[in-house]
């Protein structure tokens, strides 16, 4: 009898009940798409989307990676209201235009404009996977080559980030175009002595890695982001052979010469100041 008064009581598991399911608030936890590991979004947030435990880069949407990048409250908003139509009138795309826009509260898949970051003034345009997977069609298109003009006429640097699945496939021919007038504005740009940096970030594919995401005067990406032009299934389908593991990452990228550095995302926003203070000062003294 005493023993079972001083015994220690068994503890067993229970399942949780819907009501306490129910009671857990709908985003409030996040899973590492690499580790697997679970984390308070407001904790992932909080670090940038990086996860503490592997170090993987989850992907940022437009506006988190312009708060962490400028310098606050420094950053301009330009042609916000520029909206895709449907211009080869293809079966639902309207529809699906506006599900992205009501979920992402952007109007199109990048935004651009103007800002400091370190104190130093630039253009910038930054992709947003989440509406329909950063695709380029011809406002994407027309939004970026406007921001390069506008950093051309008012001899600033211009940075864009990328993010991508490639051309926009609803938009046919007219979204391919795209890759010829961003090359071009940026050749205009280059050739009146501005400076232009890109950032490659996961994913960036097909049409858009072959354009202007490849031809900044530095080409950068962050750790372990895709960047390729056609699938890795695809090529290996056209050469028959079997492709390293690492092929079309960041890393193997880097060590083939596409890029010149992969900078983690807690070091962006101080290795861009850096950069853009000397060239800042290159231009005085010459």
């Amino acid at each position: 009898m005493l023993k079972d008064f001083f015994g220690k009581k068994k503890k067993y598991a229970t399942i949780p009940s819907e009501q306490a399911k129910q009671d857990v608030p709908e985003g409030l936890m996040k899973k590492c798409q690499s580790c697997n590991k679970i984390y308070y979004r407001k904790e992932l947030n909080k670090n940038l989307g990086v996860c503490p435990n592997c170090d993987f880069h989850h992907q940022l949407n437009a506006w988190e990676r312009i708060d962490s990048l400028f310098d606050e409250d420094s950053f301009v908003e330009w042609d916000k209201n520029l909206m895709s139509n449907n211009p080869l009138g293809f079966p639902g795309y309207e529809e699906k235009l506006e599900k992205d826009r009501k979920k992402t509260g952007l109007n199109e898949g990048v935004v651009t404009g103007s800002g400091l970051i370190e104190g130093e003034r630039v253009a910038f345009s930054v992709m947003d996977a989440g509406f329909r997977m950063g695709s380029m069609g011809s406002v994407v298109g027309e939004k970026i080559a406007r921001a390069i003009e506008r950093a051309r006429k008012e001899s600033i640097p211009y940075i864009i980030f990328t993010a991508s699945g490639g051309a926009r496939m609803q938009e046919g021919v007219l979204s391919l175009m795209q890759m010829s007038k961003t090359s071009i504005a940026l050749k205009r740009h280059s050739e009146a002595g501005n400076l232009i940096i890109s950032v490659m970030t996961h994913p960036t594919t097909g049409g858009v890695t072959a354009s202007f995401a490849s031809l900044g005067d530095y080409n950068f990406a962050e750790p372990r982001a895709l960047i390729g032009f056609a699938g890795r299934r695809i090529i290996e389908q056209t050469t028959r052979e079997k492709l390293p593991d690492d092929f079309q990452t960041a890393e193997f990228l880097l060590k083939h010469g596409q890029l010149d550095q992969v900078i983690h995302r807690h070091d962006m926003k101080k290795r861009l100041g850096t950069l853009l203070k000397l060239h800042r000062k290159e231009a005085k003294k010459s």
